[in-house]
């Protein structure tokens, strides 16, 4: 059983605040990405609920964007969504009228999803909300593009299952210069 303490009486252990102690530069580096991206998620879903939308949705707007056509299967890989969240999400705007289907030409059991311009408009008004929260995320970062390169590097090493892709692709080009290892494109 649980037993929940009020907040105002003090606590022999106190949960630390994001920043302090194992939550802070001495945490687990797997933690801390978590941390980062539960605190991103949770700013994004507050700035897209104005637009009336969810951070889901917006997902798969944005992945239709820039890959018209995609299969409900794909969206769900590349957005990170289960199969049947991206089934839902495309009945939804395809409802509201800013997602329209179609069959594949040569698979006529695939279905394929675009934006319309609703969609695009759509898309437009929550790109404009999560533009400023990436600001205030960008300005935290010294230097965005090895950030970027190096969150890149990470999922691609360990979704390849290449344990060290990432230190690896530090070491050798992170910075911008290429490589010829196959093993790291």
């Amino acid at each position: 059983m649980i037993y929940y303490q009020r907040s105002d009486v003090p606590r022999k252990y106190a949960a630390p605040r994001p920043g302090q102690g194992k939550r802070g530069v001495d945490g687990h580096l797997a933690y801390l990405l978590r941390q980062a991206n539960a605190a991103v998620r949770l700013r994004l879903e507050r700035t897209l609920v104005e637009a009336g939308v969810t951070l889901p949705q917006f997902l798969v707007l944005t992945m239709l964007r820039a890959y018209p056509g995609l299969s409900g299967a794909e969206l769900a890989r590349i957005a990170l969504l289960t199969p049947q969240t991206v089934g839902l999400i495309t009945r939804n705007l395809e409802r509201s009228g800013a997602v329209a289907k179609r069959p594949h030409p040569s698979h006529g059991r695939v279905i394929q999803f675009t934006l319309t311009q609703k969609g695009h408009e759509l898309l437009g008004l929550c790109r404009h909300r999560a533009d400023a929260v990436e600001k205030q995320i960008s300005a935290k970062a010294e230097d965005e593009i090895v950030v970027r390169r190096w969150l890149v590097a990470v999922a691609a090493g360990l979704i390849a299952g290449v344990a060290d892709h990432a230190t690896i692709t530090l070491q050798r080009g992170l910075l911008g210069d290429e490589t010829d290892d196959p093993a790291l494109t």
